[in-house]
């Protein structure tokens, strides 16, 4: 079963060499994983996952100070052969964690080899869990929301009608009724799409 999964990472050979470590659990390990940003993790297609099961897909740095802590990266299936996952975001999380668990002073160096596990599970546990790095898009929606808010609320403070306005040449100004328009037309692009700004 275990040559049935595939890692693609840039730029390396494509690895198949996953070792059954139980009877629905595998392993590859990932040498100089520093500077990976994604992988790509695949069913070679020799055999079918069994009917109702999904392979979840797990991250983690091995320390050999501590028991392995596996990061749910997401998953594949017999519908969703292949997927791709960012994970350089988890190796910052890793030296996050050591940085607070660790004392300066006689620390380990962080692992350079990474570890990736596939764990073959019924589909309706898999697709509740969460995974590690998960979607953004709330967070950008909610600090964007928080941000726009905040400005108009700043902007809205400055505002004088035209009676009150003492003329000054070199002063440019803007009417609220644009930065209004802005607001409003930014709100309604953050809310088709987060991401957008990007």
């Amino acid at each position: 079963m275990a040559s049935c999964f595939g890692l693609i990472i840039s730029g390396r050979l494509v690895q198949t060499d996953f070792q059954q470590i139980e009877e629905t659990k595998f392993l590859t390990n990932i040498a100089d994983a520093d500077n990976i940003n994604y992988i790509v993790t695949f069913l070679t297609g020799s055999i079918p996952l069994p009917l109702g099961t999904c392979a979840g897909v797990y991250w983690s740095w091995p320390d050999s100070q501590n028991p392995s802590r596996w990061q749910f990266l997401g998953y594949i299936s017999n519908s969703k052969p292949s997927a791709i996952f960012k994970i350089s975001q988890l190796k910052r999380l890793h030296e996050l964690e050591m940085e607070e668990t660790v004392m300066q002073f006689g620390a380990n160096a962080v692992s350079h080899i990474a570890q990736v596990g596939i764990s073959i599970e019924s589909e309706a546990s898999v697709l509740q869990q969460v995974p590690a790095i998960s979607n953004k898009t709330e967070e950008y929606f909610e600090f964007g929301r928080k941000m726009l808010e905040n400005f108009m609320n700043y902007a809205s403070s400055f505002t004088i009608t035209q009676a009150q306005m003492v003329p000054n040449p070199s002063e440019t100004y803007v009417p609220l009724s644009t930065v209004t328009s802005w607001y409003s037309n930014f709100q309604r692009r953050l809310e088709q799409n987060p991401n957008f700004w990007k």
